[in-house]
């Protein structure tokens, strides 16, 4: 056999450049391999050696494990040095099932059994071994010569070479670990950072999920929020901070923080996200984020919604029909220099919409635009609760638990109400025409339909109070067209009141002397909650509500 040949084999040997020529001598000498009933005699078949080394001083000098084995039973012909300080000795001839049973342990038997029919070497990396070293194992054939046919299995053998891994092996499982401890801390942060319950309006039904990317993507800033800002109207939220890990989800958590305040206000959608852009570039200049606001009011039957840089609202109405509301679509939050603008999508009874971020529909594969579409389509045949109707779109978009991106769903549907259900949900109106005479009729109005909706009488009486008050106050310091609204749900009694000013009222303390200032302190008194907004024609609308008793 000549050992240049097969030491160029060997991991970490390199083939010495003048090699020595394989013409003549003995057929062992030109072998590749010796039975192990030859091993013992290894330094007299390899009489040149490498440098004047015999193959076995070689071979017992290498750092690394190796044991050679032959025929298909895989018996002993050598080990080395090394590998019996790491394995205690072996016996030759023994068959490495029985002799060998650490190569057996970490699964490398069918793997000899594959090189030795393949004559092609095969590689494992880091197997942990008896003793809790770790090895990469390498598993070359060598051919023994003994006057049978090179590819007889019983001439064959097979080479393996055992390097020691182990540092590198428990610096990947310390990486490993780190990684996994800040994906915890940052998908703890992110849902920390969500609703942990959903607020339920009186006139929708929402269900939202979240789910984080597989185990081997860091967590995104994906977050989703439901508002309830009075006088029956929602605000729902969603977006995307375009970044990952813990530093997203803090500025994740920082925005929805935002959103809520500035909702409070109950600004236009667009003006909320103007407000959030501006934010959003002092929270952290190199990161931008996707942002959909969206504004429900049961009596328009309609979303009016704004968008920064997200994708796009999807209705589906009571027949069925999807509606995209594609427009008007301003860039994202953190850019800065855009003037945002409020669009609506009609959300009738019956009707579903979705909002959603893009790791739901966007595929590395195919164009987001495609994902959206299929979404559509998936959307088309969601029926059910919101709950439901989540569920069945994540899994109809192919989302398992190892999905490579953060996906936030949020779901909310406008139900149609019939029977004694509907009787639950009523709204009155009368216009507030000529002057001071406009205050006895609205009292006269709001005294009969409260009646006829069958209140208790004490609230009955704070319901007529707090009209009367509101329309005072509207005809001193508002103007004309003046509006009064009554609305009952199966939760509250709503009372609003608008007008053409837009000078919003406050609440103050009246001194005694003083005419007027105490018809918006009567009114919070005695309602569970009040507050004010403009409407976007101009004017405002002051509203109160009042919470009905439990069945």
């Amino acid at each position: 056999m000549n050992f240049t040949r097969w030491s160029a084999r060997l991991p970490g040997t390199q083939r010495r450049a003048a090699a020595r020529t394989e013409t003549g001598g003995s057929p062992v000498q030109r072998g590749d391999s010796v039975p192990a009933a030859r091993a013992e005699r290894l330094t007299q078949t390899f009489p040149d050696g490498v440098d004047g080394l015999p193959a076995r001083a070689v071979l017992d000098s290498i750092p690394a494990l190796v044991a050679l084995v032959h025929g298909p039973d895989h018996r002993i012909a050598y080990v080395n040095d090394a590998y019996t300080t790491a394995f205690g000795p072996r016996p030759t001839g023994a068959p490495a099932r029985e002799a060998l049973p650490e190569l057996a342990e970490v699964g490398l038997l069918p793997l000899m059994d594959q090189v030795l029919r393949s004559a092609r070497p095969r590689t494992v990396k880091s197997r942990k071994a008896p003793g809790g070293r770790s090895y990469t194992f390498t598993c070359t054939p060598v051919t023994l010569p003994l006057g049978g046919p090179a590819a007889d299995a019983r001439d064959g053998g097979v080479l393996v070479f055992a390097a020691d891994v182990t540092d590198h092996a428990e610096a990947a499982e310390r990486l490993r670990a780190s990684e996994r401890s800040q994906r915890e801390t940052a998908v703890t942060l992110q849902r920390s950072l969500l609703p942990q319950e959903l607020e339920q309006p009186d006139d929708l039904r929402i269900a939202a999920t979240y789910q984080p990317g597989g185990t081997d993507a860091a967590v995104g800033g994906d977050w989703y929020d439901v508002i309830t800002l009075g006088g029956g109207r929602t605000a729902l939220v969603i977006g995307d901070v375009m970044g990952r890990g813990v530093r997203a989800a803090a500025v994740m958590g920082q925005l929805r923080t935002a959103v809520r305040a500035y909702a409070r206000l109950d600004l236009p959608p667009h003006e909320v996200l103007q407000l959030l852009d501006g934010l959003a570039a002092e929270i952290d200049a190199s990161q931008i984020a996707t942002c959909a606001y969206a504004v429900h009011d049961p009596n328009e039957g309609s979303l009016a919604y704004a968008s920064a840089g997200h994708l796009p609202i999807l209705v589906r109405d009571e027949n069925g029909t999807i509606h995209r509301a594609d427009e008007p679509t301003g860039p994202p939050l953190g850019t800065g220099g855009w003037l945002h603008t409020s669009g609506s999508v009609p959300l009738g009874p019956g009707s579903t919409a979705v909002l959603y971020t893009d790791g739901l529909v966007e595929r590395r594969s195919e164009d987001i635009d495609e994902g959206v579409a299929a979404l559509e389509r998936a959307l088309a045949g969601a029926t059910g609760t919101p709950q439901v109707v989540c569920d069945r779109l994540i899994r109809a978009l192919g989302v398992t638990a190892d999905h490579d991106d953060d996906v936030a769903v949020l779901v909310l549907q406008q139900p149609a109400r019939t029977g004694a259900d509907a009787e639950l949900f009523r709204n009155a109106a009368l216009e507030l025409l000529g002057g001071v005479e406009a205050a006895p009729r609205a009292r006269a109005f709001a005294t009969g339909v409260l009646a006829s909706w069958r209140f208790p009488p004490d609230l009955l009486d704070l319901g007529v109070l707090a009209a009367s008050e509101l329309v005072a106050n509207s005809l001193q310091h508002g103007t004309p067209p003046m509006r009064l609204r009554l609305r009952r749900t199966d939760r509250r009694l709503i009372i609003e009141v608008t007008d053409g000013d837009d000078h919003l009222p406050r609440r103050r303390r009246a001194e005694p002397v003083d005419e007027s200032g105490r018809g918006i302190a009567i009114v919070a008194t005695i309602a569970s909650n009040w507050g004010s907004r403009r409407t976007p024609g101009g004017g405002k609308a002051v509203w109160c509500e009042f919470a009905l008793p439990r069945a």
